[in-house]
């Protein structure tokens, strides 16, 4: 990632909000035709890939909450991003290596990706005596190497997240690949009842390409890029 001085980043930043506010408009509509409340589903603007100009935007358009994969790419974004005036509440949305959480601790608001009960116990360790926000990661697919706890599984790693003294906010989960498990209606109805019975507050689930199927089954909060920010080039993906 090409490191701009903070005044040319917010530069960049200024043609691209009104385009992000058009297009989270969009994104508003597509909730409000599913049925969900667009006031009360929370939109969490994922920059992966993009440069911080894009993270600066968001703000603007008024989406506080930003979400990275890579945790390489996160801080050296928050960082430019925090020299040119920009305030996020980061989500992180990757995998957690125990080996970078003490890096993302500082920086990291929430985190939504949450699969072992060793990664709570690095979370808790690192969080300085605050209950640090977590979703836990549900594994909706078939195939055991795809991110997430089995969903048997989840009730217990709730539970000892909690005993570790994290926030467990929600479930989150990412609907399985076309013909690899059930469809994403289904899979999200599924991981949307395992969060009423276990009586969390949210539900993240839902990206662009299917943010209406989990708004109909209970989303309070869905993960976009490409309906904010357009497509992503693969050759700029670590």
């Amino acid at each position: 990632m090409t490191r701009l001085p903070a005044a040319e980043t917010r530069e960049a930043a200024a043609p691209l909000a009104p385009l992000v506010s058009e297009r989270l408009e969009v994104v508003r509509g597509r909730i409000a035709a599913a049925g969900g409340d667009p006031g009360s589903v929370k939109v969490v603007a994922v920059t992966k890939t993009f440069g911080p100009e894009a993270v600066l935007a968001a703000q603007a358009a008024g989406l506080d909450e930003v979400g990275e994969n890579y945790a390489a790419e996160l801080l050296e974004k928050a960082a430019q991003v925090q020299e040119a005036g920009g305030r996020p509440r980061w989500h992180y949305l990757g995998a957690i290596q125990r080996n970078k959480v003490g890096r993302l601790a500082g920086v990291v608001s929430v985190w939504q990706g949450l699969s072992r009960a060793v990664e709570a116990e690095a979370i808790a360790a690192r969080a300085g005596g605050e209950r640090a926000a977590v979703f836990v990661e549900v594994n909706l697919a078939t195939d055991p190497h795809r991110p997430g706890a089995p969903l048997d599984e989840v009730p217990g790693l709730v539970r000892r997240s909690l005993e570790a003294g994290l926030d467990v906010r929600g479930l989150m989960a990412v609907a399985p690949r076309p013909g690899s498990g059930p469809s994403a209606e289904e899979a999200f109805g599924v991981v949307a009842r395992l969060r009423s019975s276990l009586r969390l507050e949210e539900l993240s689930i839902g990206m662009t390409g299917d943010l209406e199927a989990a708004v109909r089954a209970g989303s309070t909060m869905l993960r976009v890029g490409r309906a904010l920010f357009g497509p992503r080039d693969p050759h700029t993906a670590p």
